[in-house]
C-alpha cells in the first residue's frame, strides 16, 4: 500500500480523534461524570448548616442564661453537696453534679473538660493566664487560635471554634448541658 497519496494532516487528525475518543471512554469508565459526589456535598452541606444552627442556638442560650448566682437557700444546698464557690464568676461549682454527669471526678477549672483541649494544650492556655473556665470562656477564637499557635505546627491543626462556648457552659455549671453537647457533637478535636 502507498501511503504517499494520503495528505499529510489526515493521519495525525485521525490519531487525535481516535485518542480523543478513548480519552473519553476512559474517563467516563474510571471517573465517571462528576455527578456521583453531588449528593454527598448537598448531604455534608446540610449537615454543616445544621451544625451551625446548633452552634447559633447554643451560643443564644449562654447569652441569655443569668450569670449571678440563684438564690441564698440553693446556694446552701449546693455547698452541702459538694460545692465550691468560684472567685471570679460568684457561680457555685458543684463537684457531684459534674461527677453525675461526666461519671468521674472534675476538678474545679480543669480546662481539660473542654473537648479538644488535653494536657499540653491545657498548659499553653495556663501560659497565657487562661487557667478558669471563666477565663476560656470570655476568651475569644481568634486569642485561643493564637495560644494555640504559640505551641508550634503539632497544636495549629486544633480547631478552638466551641472552646470559649464550652467553658461557658463549664463555669455556668451546666454540666448536663455540657456533656450532651459533646456526645452529639465531635467538634474541637483535630
Amino acid at each position: 500500500m502507498d501511503f504517499s497519496n494520503i495528505p499529510c494532516w489526515l493521519i495525525p487528525l485521525l490519531v487525535g480523534l481516535i485518542s480523543a475518543i478513548l480519552g473519553y471512554l476512559l474517563g467516563r469508565l474510571t471517573g465517571g461524570s462528576g455527578d456521583d459526589y453531588s449528593a454527598e456535598l448537598d448531604a455534608c452541606k446540610r449537615r454543616t448548616a445544621q451544625l451551625q444552627s446548633d452552634l447559633d442556638a447554643c451560643q443564644g442560650k449562654l447569652k441569655a442564661a443569668p450569670t449571678a448566682a440563684s438564690s441564698t437557700a440553693s446556694m446552701a444546698s449546693s455547698f452541702a453537696a459538694g460545692a465550691v464557690a468560684t472567685a471570679p464568676t460568684g457561680i457555685v461549682f458543684n463537684a457531684d453534679a459534674a461527677k453525675a454527669a461526666f461519671g468521674k471526678k472534675i476538678k474545679e477549672d480543669d480546662l481539660t473538660v473542654v473537648e479538644g483541649i488535653g494536657p499540653k494544650i491545657k498548659e499553653l492556655f495556663h501560659n497565657f493566664d487562661i487557667n478558669t473556665w471563666a477565663k476560656l470562656g470570655a476568651t475569644s477564637v481568634d486569642k485561643c487560635q493564637e495560644v494555640l499557635n504559640s505551641g508550634g505546627k503539632r497544636f495549629e491543626i486544633h480547631r478552638p471554634d466551641t472552646w470559649p462556648m464550652q467553658a461557658e457552659m463549664a463555669a455556668q455549671g451546666k454540666w448536663s448541658e455540657l456533656k450532651k453537647w459533646q456526645d452529639e457533637h465531635d467538634y474541637g478535636k483535630a
